[in-house]
């Protein structure tokens, strides 16, 4: 009887009648009455640690690892404690709209899922899987880059659901062209330009482990298919390689040369044999990036495309200033997880003084550290329209492949909106600094 009564719970929320929260909590706990247990926890560090179980250790360390100490990675999270949220009760949150609006396009939540490279490492089917449970869901998802499959085979899935791309700007100008003109025919809204690796960061769980993915051929997907790499791939290389090519042939080269064979969009056979794969990782390592970019290269983008730029990676009042004064149309307040540099700021400590020096005049998203609702909500009130997901949807690929990531999205989904209404706001709109409370002003008010 109980059983069916939950159903009906659950059949009214499912035509809209209750909130997303609400729906999904009645679908974890009848799903409990007969034995169906979630794919992916809804804790983020017992899902850290079940993916950690299934990853093998290159993966895993290349996913969760930061810079250095990893100390930029614990600010990230430790800068959210930073502020306490201030509920207000007897407001009617009966109903409520999560959705936000972004350079002309409404999405129905305030969450977008980061650009990750080499997702191949999490799950077989990578970016696809992926781009199927962004679309299932309706989340806006930023091509990498770095992906493991094309742009144009993860835009194939998602039918009409926004996708955005990311791109990191190669020492060739017309590599740059082929992919943002790549990106606008695959129907993306919007692109990200990563701005803080120009250098890959130290990071000592990769270094200890001697393993980089790109050099065996893994997140190069978006450079393989592309005609103009092709086309540069065909001709003499006359720039140094970083890849040792007159390295000893052993036992351990040789398992690496098929697995760049396996990796490469040709007949195996044919790749093993024509050493183009060692090629494209080599003119890859030569090319992906440019540590010579200015503020001045923009103007090249802006004249290149009328979609919407975003910088990702800005962590300084003054270069939020100037984004402004480039003609930007966006930023994402970003530390790249922690992976680039030790020691840093954690993002969300930045949030405020970067807000306040926009002043409004372009989109702010922030990046590095959600693992809740609630961290969600914090970021909002601190003056972003929207936030990132990074590592806890790998994990859940890692688990679930594509069901997994689409669990942990609803679950995110229904946090948020229970976070937001438990506290008294029923639209993002009334999401500002005054939802929030520093928790340090709160003790100094104690000692009086």
């Amino acid at each position: 009887m109980v059983d069916a009564e939950l159903e009906k719970v659950v059949a009214r929320d499912s035509q809209g009648r209750r909130s997303t929260g609400r729906e999904r909590q009645s679908e974890i706990f009848v799903g409990g009455l007969s034995g169906q247990e979630g794919l992916v926890p809804t804790d983020m560090q017992r899902l850290e640690a079940r993916a950690k179980e299934v990853m093998n250790r290159e993966a895993f360390s290349y996913v969760a690892g930061g810079a250095g100490m990893e100390r930029s990675m614990a600010a990230n999270r430790q800068g959210f404690e930073r502020w306490g949220i201030a509920q207000r009760m007897l407001r009617d949150v009966s109903q409520r709209d999560t959705s936000v609006e972004l350079f002309g396009h409404t999405y129905d939540s305030p969450f977008l899922l980061a650009p990750v490279g080499v997702m191949e490492m999490a799950h077989p089917e990578a970016d696809i899987a992926t781009a199927r449970a962004a679309a299932s869901e309706n989340i806006p998802m930023i091509f990498s880059s770095q992906a493991s499959r094309p742009m144009e085979e993860c835009a194939s899935v998602m039918g009409t659901s926004p996708r955005w791309f990311q791109l990191y700007w190669s020492v060739s100008n017309d590599l740059v062209t082929s992919l943002i003109r790549r990106a606008e025919k695959s129907g993306c809204q919007a692109i990200v330009v990563t701005l803080d690796t120009t250098l890959l960061g130290w990071r000592p769980r990769d270094l200890d482990l001697s393993y980089l993915p790109f050099l065996r051929g893994k997140g190069i997907a978006q450079y393989t298919s592309d005609p103009v790499f092709q086309r540069l791939l065909r001709e003499k290389n006359s720039e140094e390689s970083e890849v040792d090519s007159d390295r000893k042939i052993n036992l351990s080269t040789l398992r690496v040369l098929m697995e760049l064979a396996g990796n490469y969009p040709d007949n195996f056979l044919r790749s093993l044999t024509s050493g183009e794969p060692l090629a494209a990782v080599r003119k890859f390592i030569g090319i992906y990036s440019r540590p010579s970019l200015t503020w001045d290269d923009l103007s090249f983008l802006r004249d290149l495309t009328d979609l919407p730029i975003v910088l990702k990676g800005i962590m300084h009042p003054e270069d939020a200033r100037l984004a402004v004064e480039h003609g930007m149309d966006g930023i994402v307040v970003s530390n790249h997880g922690g992976r680039q540099v030790d020691g840093g700021m954690g993002s969300i400590e930045m949030l405020p003084a970067i807000a306040d020096a926009v002043g409004g005049q372009l989109e702010i998203l922030f990046d590095s550290g959600i693992r809740t609702g609630a961290d969600a909500f914090k970021a909002l009130a601190l003056g972003a329209s929207a936030v990132l997901l990074g590592r806890p949807y790998v994990y859940a690929l890692a688990l679930g492949g594509y069901e997994g990531v689409a669990e942990l999205l609803r679950n995110f989904k229904a946090d948020f909106d229970l976070t937001m209404g438990l506290s008294g706001y029923r639209n993002i709109s009334e999401i500002t600094d005054s939802a929030l409370i520093e928790r340090s002003l709160v003790r100094e008010t104690e000692k009086l």
